[in-house]
C-alpha cells in the first residue's frame, strides 16, 4: 500500500509540475544541456577604469589563420584531442575548439588544463548549453557581461566569443583575488568560499593531464 501511495503521489506531482516543462523542452522553447553546473556569476559594480580594461581585453583579435600549423599548438591538440573524442566525435569541430582554447588561454595568461577543467564541469563541452541561471555556452557566461563590457552584437553561443568572455572574466577574478585560484573559481561559479566547485574543477582537470603543470589547484578547502 505504501509503495502504491508513493507512486500515485509521484505521478500527481509529475503531471502538475514537470509535464508542462517537458512539453516546452520538446517544442524547443528552452535549450538545456543534460549536465550544466554553472552557478550564477554575480553582477558587481565595477569602476569605470576596470570596465575599460576588461573592454580592451575583450577587443576582437581573431585566431590567426596559421595558428593550427604551429608545432607547439599541434602537439598540444594531438595530446588532448583523444581525451575529447567521445564527447565531440567530429574531429574538425574538436580541433577548432582546442585551437581556440589554446589561443584564448595563452592570450589571457591562463593555464590550459584549468580551462579544460572549467569547460568540462560547466558545460560538458556542449556549445549550446544553457544553465537554469541563464549562463550560456562552453564556459557558461552570464548575459549581463555582454551589457557590462561588450555590445549587443556579441553572441555568447559563438565559439570564440564565448571563450573570449570566459577567459577575460576568469582572468579578472584571478586578478581580484591576487592569484588565489580557489577564490577566483568561487567567484566564477557564484559560490565564493565554498569548496564544491573548486574541487569539481580540480577533479575535471585530472582528465586532461598530459604532464606535470605548475598551476594545480592546491588544497581546495575553504580557507
Amino acid at each position: 500500500m505504501k509503495e502504491m501511495s508513493f507512486r500515485s503521489l509521484f505521478c500527481r506531482l509529475f503531471r502538475r509540475h514537470f509535464r508542462p516543462l517537458a512539453v516546452l523542452l520538446a517544442s524547443g522553447v528552452f535549450l538545456f544541456a543534460s549536465q550544466v553546473y554553472a552557478g550564477a556569476q554575480i553582477e558587481e559594480g565595477l569602476a569605470p577604469s576596470v570596465v575599460a580594461g576588461l573592454q580592451r581585453s575583450l577587443s576582437d583579435r581573431p585566431v590567426p589563420s596559421d595558428y593550427l600549423s604551429q608545432p607547439e599548438v599541434q602537439a598540444w591538440i594531438t595530446a588532448i584531442s583523444p581525451k575529447l573524442a567521445r564527447r565531440m566525435p567530429d574531429e574538425r569541430e574538436r580541433h577548432e575548439l582546442l585551437a581556440t582554447i589554446h589561443y584564448e588561454g595563452i592570450r589571457a595568461g591562463l593555464d590550459l588544463q584549468l580551462l579544460l577543467g572549467v569547460i568540462h564541469h560547466e558545460s560538458g563541452f556542449k556549445k549550446y548549453a544553457v544553465s537554469v541561471a541563464g549562463a550560456r555556452g562552453y564556459m557558461q557566461v552570464m548575459p549581463f557581461w555582454v551589457k557590462l563590457i561588450g555590445n549587443e552584437e556579441h553572441n555568447l553561443f559563438h565559439l570564440r566569443t564565448n571563450l573570449r568572455y570566459g577567459c577575460v572574466i576568469l582572468r579578472h577574478y584571478l586578478d581580484i583575488e591576487k592569484g588565489d585560484l580557489f577564490r577566483a573559481l568561487g567567484r566564477y561559479n557564484g559560490s565564493l568560499g565554498r569548496a564544491e566547485y573548486p574541487n569539481a574543477v580540480a577533479a575535471a582537470m585530472k582528465r586532461y593531464e598530459i604532464q606535470e603543470t605548475s598551476s594545480k589547484i592546491v588544497a581546495a578547502t575553504a580557507p
